[in-house]
């Protein structure tokens, strides 16, 4: 191994470095640019979600409205129910 650097070999040093900066500068590039596709990806990837959220609320607000009715429904039918055999005890109890 050499001991002393000339002005050559300093040159040569100086124009390999820049190379290979150059090419790390390439590469950093390459990596921005697939950051900037990942971000749009995940962008597009948000509005879509929105999109099957905001169809999914109208569904959930569906579905709600039907377990109201149902809801609605069986409390009638326990009404009935209860008056039916209210108005029986009360037959049977005149009958006695």
């Amino acid at each position: 191994m050499r001991k002393s650097w000339t002005d050559e070999r300093l040159d040569d040093f100086r124009v390999e470095l820049n190379h290979r900066f150059d090419e790390v500068d390439r590469r950093f590039d390459e990596v921005d640019r697939r950051c900037e596709e990942v971000d749009r990806r995940f962008e597009e990837t948000g509005r879509r979600m929105e999109r099957g959220f905001g169809k999914c609320e109208v569904e959930l607000h569906r579905v709600e409205a039907r377990l109201d009715d149902m809801v609605k429904a069986l409390v009638f039918g326990i009404v009935t129910m209860t008056t039916a055999i209210v108005a029986l005890a009360v037959a049977v109890a005149a009958q006695a």
